[in-house]
């Protein structure tokens, strides 16, 4: 009876462990069917995709096979690039040409004739207001400055004005550098003679500069 027992125990035992054994089984190939298909899925658009990215990259939207990448970009760069290039060679000659041409000439002296006229321009100005006749008493002596400058630098030589160019520098000397309106006003008299002076004595000169 024991051993009938046993041996009873013992088919049950294996039927059991048979039956796990099965289970296990068929479980792992489920998993590795599962793990196939979605591998599979995952490979499906993949390759999809390639064909697709080819075929647009190698045709045109016509159908008929697309310029090369080298191709397009010499068509699309070209025009630029010529435009690039012709800028450069001009900024290069233009650079070339203002390095070879001579410089502008300097201005020369102004004339004297022209600068007579400057200060023959205030002889009918007055000082009426004390805003008009600061203006008025540095302008006479801008004017007489510019004369004075005009006629040492005349082709005949400061020889050729000794007088206006003398009373000129004693003018500078008195008044000196200040210019407020306060030290002009109080030498008024001696700027504005010295312009007066100066006027008839040009009137009266060879060459006539009225």
């Amino acid at each position: 009876m024991a051993y009938g027992r046993s041996v009873a125990l013992v088919r049950s035992t294996s039927g059991v462990g048979n039956t796990v054994d099965r289970l296990i089984g068929d479980h792992t190939v489920r998993t590795r069917r599962i793990r196939r298909a979605r591998a599979a899925a995952l490979a499906v658009p993949v390759a999809l995709l390639l064909p697709s990215c080819s075929g647009s990259a190698d045709r045109e939207a016509g159908g008929g096979p697309s310029p090369s990448r080298s191709a397009v970009t010499e068509t699309t760069a070209g025009p630029a690039s010529e435009e690039l290039r012709s800028i450069a060679s001009a900024s290069a000659e233009a650079e070339e040409s203002a390095a070879f041409s001579p410089p502008d000439p300097t201005p020369g002296p102004e004339a004297v004739r022209d600068a007579f006229a400057g200060l023959q321009a205030t002889l009918n100005d007055s000082c009426g207001t004390p805003g008009n006749c600061e203006y008025l008493l540095n302008r006479v002596v801008d004017e007489l400055e510019r004369l004075d400058a005009a006629m040492k630098a005349d082709g005949k030589g400061p020889g050729h004005f000794p007088e206006p160019i003398e009373w000129i520098a004693a003018m500078r000397e008195r008044i000196g550098e200040d210019r407020s309106y306060e030290h002009l006003k109080s030498h008024q008299d001696l700027i504005f003679g010295t312009r007066d002076r100066i006027n008839v004595w040009m009137q009266d000169h060879p060459d006539d500069y009225r």
